[in-house]
């Protein structure tokens, strides 16, 4: 099944942490029980609808990992994966390599 963003909604699949920082410190097993802050971008809508009929264009675009405010996101569940949806507005950055 595959999901479709409606207006400048956007589906995030969560990135999953790692048990061991970079700098070589062991994460305690509650870390993975937080709400998820990044993850990439899986789907766009097409974007806000504005006043003038026009549709504003979606600043990230499928691919790009993302920052985002830690309690926006609703959760979906589809066939057995997790999914976050969040509004354009609720992300905070793009991470860049």
């Amino acid at each position: 099944m595959k999901l479709r963003p409606m207006g400048d909604r956007v589906i995030i699949k969560a990135v999953a942490r790692e048990e061991v920082s970079k700098s070589g410190i062991i994460l305690p097993d509650t870390v993975d029980k937080e709400r998820p802050e990044q993850g990439e971008v899986m789907a766009v809508g097409p974007g806000r609808l504005l006043d003038n009929g026009t549709r504003a264009p979606m600043s990230v675009k499928i691919g790009d990992v993302v920052v985002f405010k830690k309690y926006s996101p609703d959760e979906v569940k589809i066939d057995g994966q997790e999914h976050l949806v969040i509004a354009e507005s609720d992300i905070l950055a793009v991470i860049e390599n």
